[in-house]
């Protein structure tokens, strides 16, 4: 086999590999005019009550949408919530009227702040658990998207744990 045979063949087998982790990594969802990027969660401890989520939300149409809320068949519900920090302690609220995205925005749920929050999971996350999810929009409607248990996602600092003190 030539030189160039070889060469031609490297080069082939590491489009593919390229080609296939690209798309083994790629965790984007739609709806609508909606886009939702890379949805994760933490793996969570053994007795977690509550383990939060986190995804990027871009609306790419003319008129805003409300992310209003979710589903899974591994919590007994999704709500959505916003960490902040009053007088040095961290405080979670509900935000049962959810979050809109304002027109041609994104909106990052994000580890201490808004985010969202899987409720009385059925099992403890492991590392690299795809949990499926069904996320509403009040005009983009449903979609399913599946959120990757990671221990944190490549921006995010380490911290002990975003919703200390909270209970459903």
């Amino acid at each position: 086999m030539s030189c160039f045979n070889k060469v031609a063949i490297a080069l082939g087998l590491a489009s593919i590999t390229i080609l296939s982790s690209s798309a083994a990594s790629a965790h984007d969802f739609s709806a609508g005019d909606i886009r939702i990027g890379h949805p994760w969660s933490r793996i969570a401890p053994a007795a977690a009550p509550v383990m939060g989520a986190y995804l990027t939300l871009t609306n790419a149409g003319p008129e805003a949408d409300t992310l209003v809320g979710g589903s899974t068949p591994l919590a007994e519900r999704i709500e959505i919530h916003q960490m902040s920090i009053e007088g040095g302690v961290a405080r979670m609220r509900s935000l049962p009227d959810g979050i809109e995205i304002a027109p041609g925005a994104s909106v990052d749920l994000a580890p201490g702040g808004a985010h969202l929050m899987f409720i009385k999971p059925a099992r403890p996350f492991a590392e690299g658990d795809r949990i499926e999810a069904t996320l509403e929009f009040a005009r983009a409607g449903s979609v399913r998207v599946e959120f990757v248990v990671q221990r944190n996602a490549a921006k995010e600092p380490d911290r002990a744990d975003d919703h200390g003190g909270h209970t459903p």
